[in-house]
């Protein structure tokens, strides 16, 4: 046969031998062309099981355990990639009618990462635990008056004590501690375990071990696929974190292709992030503030002087100049995108004239030396504060700003510079403060009850400015116990009026979180995330290979 067709071959002449090569190379062209067409429209990309992910983090995991650790950022994370919290755990809940009882069911067949069975007694004993005072969980508070009992293996009850309406929040930030790995440890010795840093856990992703130098610096966490995970398998099959003493180590560990993801990068530092990666910019609900002390000092008491203060600030200069524009400038309590968020509100605007207006009209005229006084009881007074700010470069940059601009309008402000856990540690628990610039982390609903009720305004309440207002406190009650959506709704939006005409604060901005990640990663959705360690809210569903199916 073929040497038949080469015969033929043969006898053409050279132009239909051309031809016909021409003829055989064009359908040969086709047919690969059809064929890759029916690939590409005929098939999908999916996600596919496999790779490693290595994230990078700026710090040292020191206590792995969720009722146990609230303020390393670093715990934070890990919790949140290794432990399920109860609603994810559940196979269903209900409530009752007077919103007092609600009943958690479990999914059938739950395992811890050691493959012991997870239940209702862990519910239990980590509800119990956190109640111990003997534990000092930071969750106490929150747990507080809550009475939990195991109806059976599969099933607990939660019984409070009067009807809370954002109650279903507080569950989805309830991780679960395995019972048969910390009951036999005394509550005050439960920080003291080998299991805070190589923890049993019900996420995704399990503990397999960690690298660390001889200093006894933890370089590295290595995580696998929990095969005891009751949810959808996570398609990348290693998680691996890496630990780093500052960001500028990081974003070179980044250039050099170590590491996959980089959080919490400020915009300059994401210009240093020289090979090709992506991004992310995320919202999370939370705002910086300058918080007046009236108690402290009391001139601050005075409303007029408050709102002089709050319209002399050039909010969007300090955006701009800080942050280039990577934040959002904030004028509420409540954040945008949290239920009742008052989108009408009119924002305070900036204008120096009406604030040196209102002063004058206070009667605060300057002095010789620019700063404005008055006599107050028979003895001269003087427009002059301190403002503790925490050592945090954008907000001594932020702080250096607001004190300029107070300065043009006759206000003379000192700064007092001290490290983040002095403050929380010291100044914020004895309010001993006339203005401090910091952050309120809002909740992903609109119960601000502890940032704004007057019975919060000593520690550990978080009523940083002092503030009351009886109203305003009887709103915040109510908002608390009303279930019917629209009825609170009115009372959030009435809420941030008040608020917002006293003045008790100067609300600045909400930084955009960025998060730089490899080009390779898919499966990244998250916009608005309540902190930054909800950015692995859904770490299941990122992937780093891909194939091609049928449709």
């Amino acid at each position: 046969m073929l040497e038949k067709l080469q015969a033929i071959f043969n006898s053409f002449t050279k132009r239909e031998k051309l031809s016909f090569q021409i003829a055989l190379a064009v359908l040969f062209i086709a047919l690969i062309v059809n064929g890759l067409y029916i690939y590409y429209t005929k098939t999908s990309i999916t996600p596919k099981e496999g790779g490693t992910f290595i994230e990078g983090l700026i710090g040292q995991p020191v206590v792995i355990n969720p009722i146990l650790s609230a303020n390393n950022e670093v715990d934070k994370d890990l919790m949140e990639i290794l432990f399920s919290d109860i609603t994810e755990l559940a196979e269903k809940y209900s409530v009752s009618d007077d919103h007092r009882t609600w009943t958690i069911e479990l999914k059938d067949g739950l395992k811890w990462s050691d493959g012991e069975p997870l239940n209702g007694d862990d519910v239990v004993f980590t509800i119990e635990t956190i109640q111990d005072p003997e534990t000092n969980s930071p969750y106490t508070i929150t747990w507080e008056g809550v009475k939990v009992e195991k109806i059976n293996e599969m099933e607990v009850r939660f019984s409070l004590k009067t009807p809370y309406a954002f109650f279903l929040e507080n569950l989805k930030t309830l991780k679960i501690i395995p019972k048969h790995i910390f009951e036999g440890i005394p509550s005050a010795n439960l920080k003291l375990s080998d299991y805070n840093l190589e923890p049993v856990s019900s996420g995704p992703y399990a503990f397999n071990g960690y690298d660390r130098k001889k200093i006894g610096f933890i370089e590295e966490y290595h995580l696998s696929q929990n095969e005891y995970y009751i949810g959808e398998k996570p398609f990348i099959k290693n998680l691996n974190i890496k630990f780093f003493s500052n960001k500028s180590e990081a974003i070179d560990a980044f250039n050099h292709r170590e590491i996959d993801g980089l959080g919490s990068i400020t915009s300059s530092e994401a210009k240093n992030v020289k090979i090709g990666h992506d991004l992310l910019k995320l919202d999370i609900p939370r705002y910086y503030a300058v918080f007046f002390n009236g108690s402290t000092a009391p001139i601050l008491k005075d409303k007029a002087i408050r709102e002089a203060l709050t319209k002399s600030v050039d909010i969007e200069s300090v955006i701009s100049e800080v942050f280039d524009g990577e934040a959002k400038k904030v004028d509420s309590p409540i954040y945008p995108g949290i239920e009742g968020y008052d989108s009408n509100l009119k924002p305070t605007e900036y204008n120096t004239e009406d604030a040196k207006q209102i002063l004058d009209e206070a009667g605060w005229l300057e002095n010789e030396d620019g700063v404005r006084t008055k006599k107050l009881g028979g003895e001269e007074s003087k427009l002059e504060f301190e403002l503790v700010v925490p050592n945090i470069d954008f907000l001594i940059e932020t702080a250096d700003r607001i004190a300029k601009n107070w300065e043009s309008i006759g206000i003379h402000i000192n700064l007092v510079t001290l490290s983040p856990s002095e403050i929380t540690g010291n100044v914020i628990k004895t309010r001993n403060y006339d203005m401090i610039l910091f952050g309120n982390i809002l909740k992903g609903n609109p119960d601000i009850f502890s940032f704004w009720h007057s019975s919060e305004r000593f520690h550990p309440g978080l009523n940083l400015a002092m503030y009351e207002n009886k109203t305003v406190d009887s709103l915040l009650e109510s908002i608390r116990k009303n279930f019917d959506g629209p009825s609170r709704e009115n009372d959030i939006k009435k809420l941030q009026t008040l608020i917002r005409n006293d003045f008790p604060v100067v609300f600045l901005y909400s930084p955009t979180y960025l998060y730089a990640i490899t080009k390779n990663l898919g499966g990244f959705d998250e916009k608005l995330i309540p902190s930054p360690s909800n950015r692995f809210d859904h770490i299941e569903k990122w992937y780093l290979k891909t194939k091609r199916v049928i449709k």
